[in-house]
């Protein structure tokens, strides 16, 4: 695969370096499921952790962080900005009803759960891929491989990125 010219968006750079280390289909749809599902645990983990102030309710340290996740999704491409503010919007949503259905506790408890089933998955991924997860060289895929993930849903539908 060539690697786009130095004058790319950035975020074409991203992902074509993040797409160098995900070539595998079996890899490929791993990351498919468990991205997102990682993502969503994280945003729910953060859900459940007290707000310190009464003024607030649970959720506000995950509102938080959606809030400046979605704020650099939006600088690094505005199409996948609003992408990634709906997924969040999603995400919050499932862990308002989750929390009220559940309660906290066992959100917290499912929320682990999918964590480390959906990152079991994502290194069973790599192992079938041959190469190391992109975030042990830079952290910063860690966020990639969420809009990675979109940018694919994008394709399907042939919606620019």
């Amino acid at each position: 695969m060539s690697r786009p010219l130095p004058s790319a968006r950035p975020v074409d750079r991203y992902f074509a370096s993040y797409a160098d280390d995900h070539q595998n289909p079996l890899n490929q749809q791993i990351h498919l499921v468990a991205v997102p599902a990682i993502l969503w645990s994280v945003v729910a983990l953060l859900w459940c952790l007290p707000p310190l102030i009464t003024w607030f309710q649970n959720g506000i340290w995950a509102g938080l962080a959606m809030f400046a996740a979605w704020s650099w999704y939006n600088r690094l491409s505005r199409p996948l900005g609003l992408g990634m503010l709906a997924v969040f919007f999603v995400f919050g949503c499932s862990c308002r009803l989750l929390e009220a259905r559940i309660g906290l506790g066992n959100l917290a408890w499912l929320a682990v759960a999918v964590f480390v089933v959906a990152w079991v998955a994502q290194f069973v991924g790599h192992r079938a891929e041959g190469r190391r997860p992109s975030f042990l060289t830079d952290l910063t895929y860690l966020l990639i491989g969420p809009a990675w993930v979109l940018a694919k849903l994008y394709r399907r539908f042939d919606w620019r990125w």
